[in-house]
């Protein structure tokens, strides 16, 4: 990835967060703006997000920031000075959810062996 994208998407990662935590803050409490993939000719954005709790308020969350993407997108137009403004597509990120687990198996690891020694 470029300088130039790379910069981009750390941009617009903070104004889409900014977004929605002023414009739609009962909507996106919990949620977080993960990362931000640029095209490399800016026509397209995918968000990644995550939200605190499971399965429906995930759901939910994606419902509501995909039919709200227009407007998010908008409101970024006036924001962000750019010669193409991407559209953007919200997708889920569970990489948060797989470090928490991969953590927990570590830690099963570990304690396991450590009940091994002190037999």
């Amino acid at each position: 990835m470029s300088n130039r994208n790379v910069r981009v998407s750390e941009l617009l990662k903070r104004e889409v967060s900014d977004i929605l935590h002023t414009r739609y803050q009962k909507e996106a409490v919990g949620t977080t703006i993960t990362k931000i993939d640029v095209a490399p000719d800016h026509k397209s954005a995918k968000v990644y997000f995550s939200v605190l709790s499971k399965d429906e308020d995930m759901r939910q969350a994606n419902r509501f920031l995909n039919s709200q993407a227009g407007r998010i997108r908008a409101e970024l137009c006036k924001r962000v000075v750019l010669k193409n403004m991407p559209a953007l597509t919200f997708v889920y990120d569970d990489s948060i959810e797989y470090g928490v687990y991969m953590n927990d198996l570590i830690d099963s690891l570990e304690y396991s062996e450590g009940e091994e020694e002190e037999s």
